[in-house]
This record gives structure tokens, C-alpha cells and sequence, in this order.
């Protein structure tokens, strides 16, 4: 994960009046730009609208104007505004791609990143429309946002699409989780401190716990969510990456071949979750009508863009287990819904008990020890620990170790888009994800999305504002285990 490099890059975003450019990535950029770690280089926006450029700069502004990332100053915004420039090009019409290599015309020796910000039938158009153009040279990169396909068929048509413009070494197939401080520290965690790799196997770990629950519901987005659903929206990427970081072997070394190869081998190990398996290892839900901060809600089905008659899931629940000889019989829970109780998304270590209650009745009802490491809404790491209660007599109660990323370190942590770009443009692969890894995750779901519809079983509803279907409670309380409660 380099932090910076001084080579001059230009940066083309496809999709670039589009929602996640304004949102996420002129902001990211413009942070990156303010911290001084940021190369010179172009910003180029190119979207099938036309618009001025100056117009296109004002429409950026507020983006960069919210106060997460500290205050902008006019001045700051004014050079990085000059950064700024719009090209017109209809993503798939070759013709409209003369305005961009005039634009580009000279840098052929700079590094060039694609950022595919566009749905993902566009990406191997636009391919084979730069590499028409002659705008693809050695020293470019591709950027692809999720989701890759929406089956394993469809993931390899995308990436042989995008392979026959692109090298493997120039394609970055973005997962934003993987830029977040809280998962680069896990590995930090794990690999770096003697106290916690020992320990980090089945032997000692009694489960692992990722939740990842948000409140809002698709938020305008029910034409898009309605053929995707929340397996294919959260688990076959963002959850999957996490679970792989959790699970994986330690790497030869920090590097990116290394790392991606231990994760693969990770998503090869999971065990395969046939027809058979379907009623007692997976939960899904969709979420009906109810009151969020006290204001009513609709229900999945009300939602505009929804099918009326729709069963896609807005809430899943997996029992995930790897077959290898770290993690054998030790059981990852996955959740992931919408119009959950609260947003939060962390990762639990549940260790297993002492062997030997020293203590007797004092030690015996008090929790195992747990690691929770947090990535939002804040970005924390907590281990939960038994100490005595002051007085008299050996009585014990859990209390946390607590670690806040922002309390800890007094810069500004860099959010997740302005870390994996900064290393889009510094060339460090190392938290994307590659093509192989994308197909075995789709290998791993796909059997999963195919039972629950030939299955033809209706997805259980769930109240907004609840955790999910009481299925998800009693799938892991079977195991003799609970949610966590720092959810």
C-alpha cells in the first residue's frame, strides 16, 4: 500500500457526473490533493452528457465542501479546481472518443488510471473503445467498481471483455472495505503482534461473527436492488474479502501477489453449500414497513423501482465453514441487511473459554474473550476481558480494552477511497481484488443463489427496525452461540 508517489498521472472517470463520482471519488481525490500526497496530474470527468467544464467544476464543489474530511479553504479548492476537466463521450460509440485522446494527447509516458464508474455492461465497451483509440499504453490501469457480473458466467464474461483491452497487472477490481483503516489493522493485528497470530486458529477460537447492518433502505435504488438483492450486493464481495482477511494464511510477504494468493486459498476452502444444506446454514429476509428515528417507513414491496411481487432478499444470514486445518470446525456467521436496528459493521473474534473456571461460580457466567474490530460508523478495535470487581471477594466482570483509530493517531485518517486510489495511481494492487478471486466467490454463492430459486420459498419478512428474522437468531443458536451483543 504505497502512500504516495511524485510520477504525474492523468485520471479518466467513466461514469463522471454519476452519483459515486461526486459522492466518493472527487471528494477522495480532492483529500488526497489538500494532504499533499496526491502527484500532479489531470481529474477528467467523461459521461455521454455535455456539459461545460466550468459547469461541471461547480457541480463537484459541494462534494468536497462537507465537513468529514476537516474544513476547505476557498484557496485549496481553487488548485485543485484547476486539476479538473469534462470530455463528452458516449461510453459506447468509438467515435465519440477523439475529444478524450485529443485531451490526452502528449502523456502517453504518464500513468493513466480508467475508472469504470458505470454499470458494468459498459465496461467492455469502453475497453475495446480505448484500446481502438490507442489510449491504453503500458503504464495504464483500469479501475472496476462491483459488482463484477451477477453470476459466475456473467463475472467471467466481464473480465474476458475487459482482458482482451487490459493486462491482469493494469485491471484493479475495487472493494472500498478493503481501504478502511479497521481492516488494513486486522492485518496489522494479526501479523504483527506475537500475542495474537499463536492464537488465531480453531484451537483457540470458537467462532467468527461478521455483521455488516445498515438502517437505510434502498434509498431510491429499487430498480438497481431488486436484480441484485443482498447476497449479491455485500456477501460475494465485501463480506467474502473480509472473511478471506480473517481466515488466511500469513503471506510469504507483503506483497500483492502473496496476499491475493492466500486469499484465494481461502475461498477454495470454503465449504460448498448444496440444496441440502440450504434450510439450516443460510437466512434470508425482506424487510416490511416501520418507523425509523420515529418517522414511518415503507416496506421492501412499497419501495419505488420494487416489483410488487419481488422475492429478492434484503437480509442474509450464512453459516460459512473452511475446510483446512486452521480453521476446521470453527464456524463463520455472516449478516447483512437493510432496515437493520442500527448501523454498524464489525467483525467478532469470539475466543473459547478457559479451560478451568479457577473461579468457580464468579468466572463461570462471564463471557469468553472477544475481539471486536470495528469499521463503522467509527473505525475502532475492542477486546473484551475479565477482570475482578474491587472489594471484597473474587468476583469478575467483563470490561473492554478500547482502542479508537482517531483517538490514537492524531492525523486524518484517509477514508477508503482515497487510500485504494492512491494506490490506483501509485500502482500497488495489494488490496484488490484479482480475476481468479472474483470467480471463486461467485463459484462459492452462485450454488446458493440457485437453490433459494429453485427452491421457490419466499424470503421470511422482518420488521424495519429489528435485527433480521428470528430464523437468523435460532440458525446460530442451534450452535449454542448468539449474536454479539456489540452489534
Amino acid at each position: 500500500m504505497t502512500e504516495t508517489t511524485d510520477a504525474a498521472f492523468d485520471l479518466v472517470v467513466f461514469g463522471g457526473a454519476g452519483d459515486l463520482t461526486t459522492r466518493k471519488l472527487i471528494p477522495a481525490l480532492f483529500w488526497r490533493h489538500r494532504d499533499g500526497v496526491l502527484p500532479p496530474g489531470a481529474i477528467i470527468g467523461a459521461s455521454r452528457r455535455s456539459m461545460e467544464r466550468d459547469s461541471y467544476v461547480s457541480a463537484l464543489e459541494p462534494g468536497c465542501r462537507t465537513p468529514e474530511g476537516g474544513s476547505c479553504s476557498n484557496d485549496e479548492w481553487a488548485e485543485f479546481a484547476e486539476r479538473l476537466d469534462f470530455v463528452s463521450v458516449d461510453a459506447v460509440d468509438g467515435g465519440s472518443y477523439g475529444a478524450l485522446a485529443a485531451r490526452l494527447a502528449g502523456g502517453e509516458e504518464r500513468a493513466r488510471v480508467f475508472y469504470f464508474a458505470t454499470s458494468p455492461k459498459l465496461f467492455g465497451p469502453i475497453s475495446r473503445n480505448l484500446r481502438d483509440a490507442g489510449l491504453i499504453t503500458p503504464q495504464s490501469r483500469v479501475v472496476l467498481e462491483k459488482p463484477i457480473g451477477h453470476d459466475l458466467a456473467s463475472a467471467q464474461a466481464v473480465n474476458e471483455t475487459v482482458s482482451e483491452a487490459f493486462e491482469e497487472r493494469q485491471v484493479f477490481r475495487i472493494d472500498h472495505y478493503l481501504g478502511k483503516e479497521t481492516v488494513q489493522n486486522l492485518m496489522a493485528l494479526r501479523f504483527a503482534n506475537a500475542l495474537l497470530e499463536p492464537q488465531w486458529n480453531a484451537g483457540m477460537i470458537d467462532h467468527v461473527q461478521i455483521t455488516v447492518a445498515e438502517e437505510l433502505g434502498v434509498e431510491g435504488r429499487g430498480g438497481y436492488y431488486d436484480h441484485a438483492g443482498a447476497l449479491r450486493d455485500m456477501v460475494q464481495n465485501h463480506m467474502l474479502q473480509l472473511l478471506c482477511l480473517v481466515a488466511m494464511e500469513p503471506p510469504s510477504a507483503f506483497k500483492p501477489g502473496a496476499v491475493r494468493d492466500e486469499k484465494l486459498k481461502v475461498l477454495r476452502a470454503l465449504r460448498p453449500i448444496g440444496p441440502a444444506d440450504l434450510a439450516d446454514k443460510t437466512v434470508r429476509g425482506q424487510y416490511t414497513a416501520g418507523a425509523v428515528a420515529g418517522v414511518s417507513v415503507p416496506g421492501y414491496l412499497e419501495e419505488d423501482g420494487v416489483d410488487p411481487a419481488s422475492t429478492t432478499e434484503t437480509f442474509v444470514a450464512i453459516k460459512a465453514e473452511i475446510d483446512n486445518w486452521r480453521w476446521a470446525g470453527t464456524p463463520f456467521y455472516l449478516r447483512t441487511g437493510k432496515r437493520l436496528q442500527t448501523r454498524v459493521s464489525e467483525i467478532v473474534i469470539q475466543f473459547k473459554p478457559v479451560p478451568f473456571h479457577l473461579f468457580g461460580a464468579a468466572s463461570s457466567g462471564a463471557p469468553a474473550n472477544r475481539l471486536i474490530l470495528r469499521l463503522q460508523p467509527d473505525e475502532s478495535v475492542r477486546l473484551l476481558i475479565k477482570t475482578k470487581v474491587p472489594g471484597h471477594g473474587m468476583r469478575l466482570k467483563p470490561v473492554h480494552l478500547d482502542l479508537s483509530l482517531e483517538a490514537a493517531h492524531e492525523a486524518r485518517s484517509p477514508d477508503a477511497y482515497e487510500r485504494l486510489l492512491g494506490d490506483v495511481i501509485a500502482g500497488d494492487p495489494t488490496l484488490f481484488m484479482r480475476r481468479d478471486e472474483v470467480e471463486a466467490a461467485w463459484q462459492w454463492t452462485g450454488p446458493v443463489l440457485d437453490g433459494w430459486e429453485t427452491g421457490g420459498e419466499r424470503p421470511t419478512p422482518y420488521v424495519t427496525g429489528t435485527w433480521g428474522p428470528g430464523r437468523a437468531i435460532a440458525m446460530i443458536e442451534r450452535d449454542g452461540r448468539t449474536w454479539s451483543e456489540d452489534a
